[in-house]
């Protein structure tokens, strides 16, 4: 019989991200090392560095958000980043796409198991046919390179608001890539920030594309 993986013990600096929250990550972070699991939607060896590698990486995020934003996360998958932003931030209000039928389906479960039906929503679909939006903040993580990201997301948000794109070591050359023909996409500044500095022991590297107004 394979053993079922459970999650990582929940390490120190959660607390300084999620607050009194941090229970509730926990319970999320449970459920991916569980049925997230079972169901494809979080691989076998993810289940012992989830905190550091989904959870806090995805939640230092909201120091970008803009108090009681609209956010919509595109290409969520098992929820990231948008369910350990909702957590540590329930002041905004966050709408979770994804496509496929199995992922949505657990999404919603999850919501539910974690009550947080109120402040977070599931929209299955793609980007393209979801229909327009004017949101204040559009995030998405390892869901395209920039030159396909950008024309797919800044027709979401509002004049002024940002695309918050969570990247790797690559992110400053993605930008370089693309910063000439940015401003087709209705980017008024292209700009690389580190989320969690002094909080985790690797900050966070995000892209951010203002659109402009």
């Amino acid at each position: 019989m394979t053993q079922t993986p459970e999650a990582a013990p929940v390490p120190p600096e959660a607390a300084a991200v999620f607050g009194d929250r941090v229970d509730l990550a926990a319970r999320y972070a449970g459920l991916l090392a569980t049925s997230g699991t079972e169901r494809g939607l979080i691989g076998p060896r993810e289940a012992d560095r989830l905190w550091d590698r989904h959870l806090l990486n995805s939640a230092v995020v909201g120091e970008l958000v803009p108090d009681g934003a609209r956010v919509l996360d595109v290409g969520s998958g098992a929820g990231l980043p948008g369910i350990p932003l909702a957590i540590a931030r329930p002041d905004v209000q966050v709408e979770l796409v994804e496509p496929l039928l199995r992922r949505t389906s657990w999404l919603d479960e999850v919501l539910v198991e974690l009550g947080l039906t109120g402040s977070v929503v599931v929209t299955r679909g793609k980007v393209a046919v979801i229909g327009p939006r004017q949101v204040d903040v559009v995030t998405a993580r390892a869901v395209a390179p920039l030159e396909r990201l950008l024309p797919m997301c800044m027709p979401l948000l509002r004049p002024g608001g940002v695309l918050l794109a969570l990247k790797g070591e690559q992110a400053q050359t993605e930008v370089d890539a693309v910063a000439r023909q940015a401003s087709r996409w209705r980017v008024s500044s292209l700009d690389v920030g580190r989320c969690g500095s002094g909080v985790l022991g690797e900050a966070t590297t995000v892209v951010v594309a203002r659109r402009s107004g």
